[in-house]
């Protein structure tokens, strides 16, 4: 006899913040027909996953958590990567999350069905369907390894950022770093003072500000805990204040130099000797690519052990890594670990390559390089899905979570209304589609980000900004406030028993 597959209304991928909000939204809904499908044993997602010394947000906590989940024991401005966590498995626990979670489930292929209307989707452990899905796999779920002559080769310990291995011991070694972003400056002066050499190979110089961080102190906790609104206060404070970023990025990025001066105040408080302040001053507009803080990455970068390589990396040979300059001088520099801090798949996403419409191509196929969704939550041709931090709503100044907010709104209104109006299949229209990318792209002109003279992992192979959003997070939260049907081809339910596939109101 076949065994029964599992069927829900809603399935949902992945269980980091994308995942556990979406779940917490349905279950206040009424809704608790849905499975949460997690690769791990645990959930999490990336802040599960980077766990590497000195991981910690640059959004300040009061702002980088749900708003409907304040946490007034924060016990830094900016939260370490534990702490988040703790509050995240807290959340999940304290609104019953954890036990829609089906773990050790990692999507292999989600497929839709027409003559079933309803998504087919196998796991390692096992298939599943559902009428609706939904992708919480975020862009950082997935590490990015450079394409590196010889880099299989190497002989010595080679691992990624993302899946740091704790088992290794790093004391006396010759540990090379490739890459300069947002987790290696915040593991290298951890590590720096442990090794014996650490050489960073550095292919662009970010902009690094000083980060205002500090302990916050048991009265601000009791005031948090006791003070109707207080938290609140100060979380719109910090939120405005972050919005007042846009005027730069956005709107006049001329105001950006004031922000250049001060990075290179940072670089010269740390850094004394000429060669290496030149070395360490991005030659672009503040940010063009995201803009860094840390305190310690540039006095760690001036120890006496460290050395910075701005040549170009040819080649990686069993115990080294070499480099060539413009002149064409080759240098071989002796190493025993690789760390790679080259950050993640953000612009082709693991999880489209898994996602087929009813003509049987993957939802990357259907892209190309040219990414766009509907309010960036739903893709034409691919009806009943809908993609939490998708295309063109990723930020450069503020929260994720925010913008991860108003996407999980707009799918719950989504939902009601086709519970409310019979509907059991919704796909935006194409052309409805069309006029919102080119809204966004148009917003974009003239942006910082396209216009900083940068390479950054924003841009899609044609340079075209197909991650941020490009204005004030404010401006999408009130474009995704309400679902708007007369922007979709809708299919009313035809009997009754189909209506058990609702979604309740």
């Amino acid at each position: 006899m076949t065994e029964a597959v599992p069927h829900y209304r809603v399935a949902v991928i992945g269980s980091g913040f994308a995942g556990i909000g979406m779940a917490v939204r349905l279950r206040q809904a009424g809704l608790r027909d849905f499975v949460i499908l997690e690769r791990a044993d645990g959930i999490g997602g990336t802040w599960r996953d980077n766990s590497y010394p000195g991981a910690a947000c640059d959004v300040p906590s009061h702002l980088y958590s749900f708003s409907f989940a304040l946490n007034p024991n924060w016990s830094r401005s900016f939260s370490p990567q534990p702490e988040i966590w703790d509050y995240m498995k807290r959340v999940a626990g304290e609104h019953g999350v954890d036990q829609h979670v089906r773990y050790d489930s990692d999507v292999k292929a989600a497929r839709w069905e027409p003559d079933r209307n309803r998504w087919r989707i196998e796991t390692s452990s096992g298939t599943v369907t559902a009428q609706f899905l939904v992708s919480g796999a975020g862009p950082l779920a997935d590490p990015t390894y450079p394409d590196i002559k010889g880099l299989g080769t190497f002989e010595g310990k080679l691992f990624h950022s993302a899946e740091w291995d704790h088992d290794h011991d790093l004391t006396g070694r010759k540990v090379a770093v490739i890459g300069t972003g947002a987790s290696a400056i915040q593991f290298v002066p951890k590590i720096q003072p442990q090794v014996g050499r650490l050489t960073l190979f550095q292919r662009t110089a970010p902009w690094v500000m000083f980060r205002h961080d500090r302990d916050i102190t048991r009265a601000e906790s009791w005031l948090y805990r006791n003070i109707p609104g207080a938290q609140q206060i100060a979380r719109k404070s910090i939120y405005w204040g972050r919005e007042s970023y846009i005027f730069g990025f956005a709107k006049n990025p001329k105001l950006l130099g004031i922000v250049e001066r001060l990075g290179r105040a940072n670089i010269n408080r740390s850094v004394k000797d000429p060669e290496l302040r030149r070395k360490l001053t991005p030659t672009f507009r503040a940010g063009c690519k995201r803009i860094l803080m840390s305190n310690d990455y540039y006095p760690a970068l001036a120890k006496p052990n460290v050395d910075v390589v701005t040549e170009g990396i040819v080649e990686v040979r069993p115990d080294s890594v070499v480099t060539r300059d413009s002149s064409g001088r080759e240098t071989e520099h002796e190493v025993d670990t690789i760390i790679l801090g080259t950050g993640f798949q953000v612009t082709d996403p693991p999880i489209a390559h898994r996602l087929f419409n009813p003509e049987g191509r993957s939802l990357a196929e259907h892209w190309g390089s040219d990414v766009q969704a509907f309010r960036g939550t739903t893709v034409n041709g691919f009806p009943n899905a809908f993609v939490l931090a998708g295309p063109n709503t990723g930020l450069g100044h503020t929260s994720q979570v925010f913008m991860i907010e108003a996407q999980i709104r707009y799918t719950m209104e989504a939902l009601k209304f086709a519970c409310k109006n019979r509907i059991d299949r919704l796909e935006p229209r194409p052309e409805a589609q069309r006029a919102y990318t080119e809204m966004v792209h148009k917003s974009m002109r003239g942006t910082v980000w396209v216009t900083g003279g940068c390479d950054s992992w924003y841009l899609n192979e044609e340079g075209r900004n197909t991650t941020l959003w490009p204005t004030f997070t404010w401006n999408f939260a009130l474009r995704t406030r309400w679902f708007d049907p007369h922007n979709y081809d809708l299919r009313r339910i035809r009997s009754a028993r189909k209506n058990k596939e609702a979604v309740p109101a």
